[in-house]
């Protein structure tokens, strides 16, 4: 599962010039960086705000309401990449998240 180089597409608004991707050395780095890119959003938000929390629904809420957003993750036994949705990537930052509360 690890080193399964993962591409997160994401579009923020309904216009088309919005899309963009970001690339990641596995499933773990991208779900960092879809975390990364929440609290970017939310510090740009609440610049006066030094100490900012959030729980999984915002997170959830967050990516519910980009226009899109999807994973293309390698799959080494196909040597392909296998496309995954938006409710994939929230069962993912859910476990992802689980295990670095541990």
């Amino acid at each position: 599962m690890a080193n399964r180089h993962t591409i997160v597409l994401m579009q923020t608004s309904q216009n088309r010039a919005t899309r963009t991707f970001m690339d990641y050395d596995s499933i773990s780095q991208a779900m960092d960086g879809i975390c990364a890119l929440y609290e970017r959003k939310l510090k740009d938000l609440n610049p006066a705000n030094r100490n900012i929390t959030y729980d999984i629904g915002d997170l959830y809420n967050f990516i519910d309401g980009l226009a899109d957003m999807s994973a293309l993750v390698y799959e080494h036994s196909i040597q392909a990449y296998l496309p995954n949705d938006r409710q994939w990537i929230k069962q993912r930052l859910l476990q992802h998240l689980k295990r670095l509360a541990h």
